[in-house]
C-alpha cells in the first residue's frame, strides 16, 4: 500500500501534501512509498553483481590509457532495465531455498520495480568505485609498481585496497545524521539519478511529449552528435583559434591550448570534454557554478599570467606555464631514481648533487591553493554550518522533527551505528596489521595510519557538508602530503600510503553517503543498502585489483612514457601526479 506525507506540522490544513524545504528536492523527488515492493531479489543480485563485475573490468582497463575512459554507472542503470524486464518475462515464479542455511526467495517475485533498479545502480556504482572510474588506493599499488619499481605483495595490495574502501565506508556511517537525513543537505548530483529513475518507471497522464519520449529523444540525438567529434570531426573535442594562426609559437601555445596552456580563445563542442573535469554543470547549483567562474578567471587568466610573464618568478619562463611534471633547474624532466636509494629512501647527497625539485606555475598554484583551499572549507562550514553540527551532535539520530523522507524511511529497520563501527576498527585492525608485517613495503609506521584515520575522521564532515550542499569535493591532498612530508622525510611510498589512507578514506566515504542519500530520497530499506553497498565494495575492489596486477606484470614498460613506443597507450596519466606529488 503506498504512503504519502500529508500536512507540514505546522498547522496547515490536512490534506496539504508536504515538501522538502528544498525546492530542486520538491519538484523532483515523490513525497509517496511502497513499503510491500520487493528489494533483495533474485534479480537485483544477478544483474548487480554482473554490473559491478563488468563496469569495474572496463573502467580498469581503460584507466591506464592516454585517454581515460570512464563507464559511468548511468550505463548501467539504462542497460539492466530491459535486462530485469526480460527476467520478470521469462522466469518461473517458485520458490527456492538455499541448502544448509534455509533461506527461501522467489526466482520472480513479480514485475520488475524501481527499488530493484536503484539498488542494482548503486551495486554498479560500486563498479565504477563511486564515481572515479577505478579505486584510487589501486593509483597508489600502481605509483609503487609501475613508477617506484617496487614488488609489493598481492596480499598487501589487497588490504589496502579493501581496507581504504571499507575504512571509508565506517565514517560513511558516522555521518549519516549529519549528511544524509538533514533536508538542507541535498547532494544535487542525486536528482538527475532520480528523476532518471522516475522518467523509466512512471506512466504520465498528461498530454505532450512525455518524459521518457523525451529522454529517448535526447539520447539518441546525442548518441549521434558524439560520432562527429568523438570519430568524424574530432578538431570539435578541442578548437584553438590562436594555435591554429601560430602552431610553431611557444607562446600561442601557452595562450591558446587547452592541454598545455590558458586556454583562451579554444571551443570545445564535446560535452564529454565540458564535463569531464568538474562535472556536468547542469547538475552543479548556479552559485556553484558562478563561484567557480569567478576563481578560475582570478586563477588562471590574472595569477598564473603574472606570475609567469611578468614577474617571471622562481624563474617560471624555464619551465612550461602548464605541467603536472616535475622539472630540473635546467627545465629538463626529473628523473626520480637518480635520488632515491634501493630501500625507496631519499638520498639528500644524491639531491643535492642532482638538482632542486622545480614546477610548472601552474602547478605551484594548485599545490598553494590547495591550503587555502581546505582553510576556507572548515571556515565556511564552522561559521554558516558550526551550530547546527552541535545540535546533531547532542540530539539522537531520532528527536527532533525529520523531514518528510526521513519519516518515511522510519517505516523500515535502521541500520545499529555498531553495524559501521565493526567495519570501522576491523578495517583499522587490518591496516595496523598491514604496517607491522609489511613495514619495509609500505614505510608507513603503526602510528601514520591512525593518524591518517584520524584526519579523516575530521575532516569527512566539513568536506561532505560542501559537497551536500555545492555538488563540488575540495580535497586535501596537498595538506596530508605535507603533514607525513614533515614527519617522515624521504620516505615517497609512506606519502602515497599516507594519503590514501586520509584523503582517499575521505573521498570513498562521501561516495558512499551520496548513494545512502539517494536510498533515502528513493526509499530504500537502509539495511538492504548497507548489504550492497558492502558486498559491492568488497567485489569491486577484489576485481579492481586483479585486472590491475594482470596489466601491471603483463605489459612491458607500461606507465614508463619514456621507455614505452611512441604510439603506446599505456602511459597512466592519472597516476603520474600521484607519482610527482609523493
Amino acid at each position: 500500500m503506498p504512503l504519502t506525507m500529508e500536512g507540514n506540522g505546522n498547522g496547515d490544513a490536512e490534506g496539504v501534501e508536504e515538501q522538502s524545504p528544498i525546492e530542486e528536492v520538491a519538484l523532483t523527488v515523490p513525497v509517496t512509498d511502497d513499503p510491500s515492493l520487493p528489494v533483495m531479489t533474485f534479480r537485483m543480485w544477478t544483474l548487480g553483481i554482473l554490473s559491478c563485475i563488468l563496469l569495474m573490468f572496463f573502467n580498469t582497463f581503460f584507466a591506464y590509457r592516454t585517454q581515460p575512459l570512464t563507464v559511468s554507472a548511468i550505463f548501467a542503470q539504462i542497460i539492466v532495465l530491459p535486462a530485469g524486464r526480460f527476467m520478470a518475462a521469462v522466469l518461473p515464479e517458485r520458490s527456492m531455498r538455499v541448502p544448509l542455511i534455509g533461506w527461501e526467495f522467489s526466482l520472480n517475485p513479480g514485475p520488475f520495480n524501481m527499488k530493484e533498479h536503484v539498488l542494482i545502480t548503486i551495486f554498479a556504482n560500486a563498479g565504477v568505485a563511486f564515481g572515479g572510474g577505478d579505486a584510487f588506493s589501486v593509483g597508489a599499488i600502481n605509483v609503487m609498481k609501475a613508477f617506484y619499481n617496487k614488488n609489493i605483495s598481492f596480499v598487501a595490495a589487497l588490504i589496502i585496497v579493501i581496507t581504504t574502501q571499507v575504512l571509508g565506508y565506517g565514517w560513511a556511517g558516522l555521518l549519516r545524521k549529519y549528511l544524509v537525513e538533514p533536508a538542507h543537505m541535498w547532494w544535487p548530483s542525486n536528482l538527475v539519478q532520480v528523476s532518471l529513475f522516475r522518467t523509466l518507471h512512471e506512466r504520465e497522464k498528461n498530454k505532450g511529449l512525455s518524459r521518457m519520449q523525451f529522454f529517448t529523444i535526447f539520447m539518441v540525438v546525442s548518441f549521434a552528435y558524439y560520432v562527429l567529434p568523438g570519430y568524424l570531426f574530432t578538431i570539435l573535442s578541442f578548437f584553438s583559434w590562436i594555435c591554429w594562426i601560430s602552431p610553431h609559437s611557444v607562446t600561442a601555445n601557452q595562450i591558446g591550448s587547452g592541454f598545455h596552456g590558458l586556454g583562451i580563445g579554444a571551443v570545445t563542442l564535446d560535452w564529454a570534454g565540458i564535463s569531464s573535469y568538474l562535472g556536468s554543470p547542469l547538475v552543479t547549483p548556479w552559485f556553484s557554478i558562478v563561484n567557480i567562474g569567478v576563481g578560475f578567471f582570478l586563477f588562471v587568466y590574472i595569477f598564473i599570467p603574472l606570475s609567469y610573464w611578468k614577474f617571471d618568478i622562481y624563474n617560471a619562463r624555464k619551465f612550461p606555464i602548464f605541467s603536472s611534471q616535475l622539472f630540473t633547474a635546467t627545465g629538463h624532466t626529473y628523473n626520480t631514481t637518480h635520488i632515491l636509494t634501493p630501500e625507496f629512501d631519499l638520498d639528500v647527497d644524491a639531491y643535492n648533487n642532482y638538482s632542486k625539485l622545480y614546477l610548472s606555475t601552474f602547478f605551484a598554484f594548485s599545490t598553494g591553493f590547495g591550503f587555502a583551499r581546505i582553510a576556507a572549507t572548515l571556515t565556511h562550514v564552522m561559521l554558516f554550518n558550526g551550530s547546527e553540527i552541535l545540535k546533531q551532535s547532542r540530539s539522537s539520530m531520532n528527536t527532533g522533527r525529520p523531514d518528510v523522507h526521513a519519516r518515511l524511511m522510519r517505516n523500515y529497520r535502521g541500520v545499529p551505528q555498531w553495524w559501521f563501527l565493526i567495519l570501522l576498527v576491523g578495517s583499522m585492525a587490518l591496516s595496523i596489521m598491514l604496517c607491522i608485517i609489511w613495514k619495509d613495503d609500505v614505510q608507513l609506521p603503526w602510528w601514520g595510519m591512525l593518524l591518517a584515520s584520524g584526519i579523516a575522521c575530521i575532516l569527512s564532515l566539513p568536506i561532505g557538508v560542501i559537497q551536500a550542499t555545492t555538488n563540488q569535493q575540495p580535497g586535501y591532498n596537498v595538506v596530508a602530503e605535507f603533514i607525513i612530508g614533515y614527519l617522515l622525510p624521504g620516505k615517497p611510498i609512506a606519502n602515497i600510503l599516507f594519503k590514501t589512507y586520509g584523503r582517499i578514506s575521505t573521498t570513498h566515504a562521501l561516495s558512499f553517503l551520496a548513494d545512502l542519500k539517494l536510498g533515502h530520497y528513493m526509499k530504500i530499506p537502509p539495511r538492504c543498502m548497507y548489504v550492497a553497498q558492502l558486498v559491492g565494495t568488497i567485489l569491486a575492489g577484489t576485481i579492481n585489483l586483479c585486472i590491475a596486477w594482470w596489466l601491471l606484470t603483463g605489459i612491458e614498460h607500461i606507465c614508463d612514457v619514456n621507455s614505452l613506443p611512441s604510439d603506446s597507450p599505456w602511459t597512466c596519466p592519472k597516476d603520474r601526479v600521484a607519482f610527482d606529488a609523493s
